[in-house]
């Protein structure tokens, strides 16, 4: 048997016995390998390890059960998971929303959103009753796009314009002198542990100040992870409150940045300014 063959019968032992959650040694056995050996073939011909590609079938397995109307706890036992917390982290770790939340889709959740002229460019920000949820820059996507995927991430949500809801929260984003009555601007995004983990990291880098990718991997203990940390950066959904732009490149070039890289150099100019004492 070629090894091809050995990662198809392994993927498909997989799918079939994903209800009785296999163990390494279980699916290696069933291929006729040690489990050292079956971790390195199937990494290698699947790009993934068996552990990752067994949560991302129970993931799938797990979205059906609940769009059944299965609840957490019983979706939970049919795959074969110990509880709903086991549930909680394959949602977490794979799909960013917790299984609640992608039972609800957004249900009996207002969301307002409104587009702002702002020193950057327009902005397209929405928000929940808990935080902003998305803020976008203009320069890719029209506010149409915008609020389509919007109403695809909350499906069963109300949402409606609301821009003046929405100003405050643009005002206290860029410093307008009335913006300290707004208070601080608290955010409602979800992400995998990871990401999470590197937007927090973002948060801590002051107002015109720049790192490096190398330095948030370093910051989130993950210090060979720079080009997952680029990864989790470009999935920010919230154009400068999650401070993306204030990371470059080890050697002090601009990197990626989701809206552009003309734009990121004009946040950080402007950034800079506004740091610059009056003369």
């Amino acid at each position: 048997m070629s090894d091809f063959q050995r990662v198809a019968q392994a993927m498909q032992y997989l799918a079939a016995h994903a209800h009785e959650q296999p163990s390494l040694a279980a699916v290696a056995s069933a291929v006729h390998l040690s489990p050292f050996h079956f971790q390195r073939l199937f990494c290698r011909w699947a790009g993934t390890t068996p552990k990752r590609f067994l949560q991302a079938l129970t993931l799938e397995r797990g979205k059906a059960l609940l769009d059944q109307s299965a609840s957490v706890l019983e979706t939970a036992h049919a795959l074969g998971l110990s509880g709903g917390s086991r549930l909680h982290d394959h949602f977490v770790q794979l799909a960013a929303v917790t299984p609640g939340e992608y039972k609800s889709r957004g249900a009996g959740l207002v969301i307002e959103y409104g587009l702002h002229a702002t020193p950057v460019g327009p902005l397209w920000l929405a928000q929940t009753p808990r935080g902003v949820c998305r803020a976008e820059l203009l320069d890719f996507h029209s506010p149409a796009t915008l609020l389509a995927e919007l109403q695809q991430a909350w499906p069963l949500s109300t949402i409606r314009e609301n821009p003046a809801a929405t100003a405050p929260v643009v005002a206290a984003m860029f410093g307008a002198a009335d913006a300290a009555a707004a208070g601080p601007v608290s955010l409602h995004v979800a992400g995998t542990n990871f990401q999470l983990a590197v937007w927090r990291a973002l948060l801590n880098i002051p107002p015109a100040a720049l790192t490096s990718y190398g330095q948030i991997a370093a910051a989130v203990g993950r210090p060979t992870a720079a080009r997952a940390v680029g990864n989790a950066i470009g999935a920010n959904p919230v154009a400068l409150l999650i401070p993306c732009h204030r990371v470059i490149q080890q050697s002090g070039a601009l990197g990626g940045y989701r809206w552009g890289l003309g734009k990121k150099l004009m946040i950080q100019t402007w950034e800079q300014l506004q740091a610059a004492p009056v003369i």
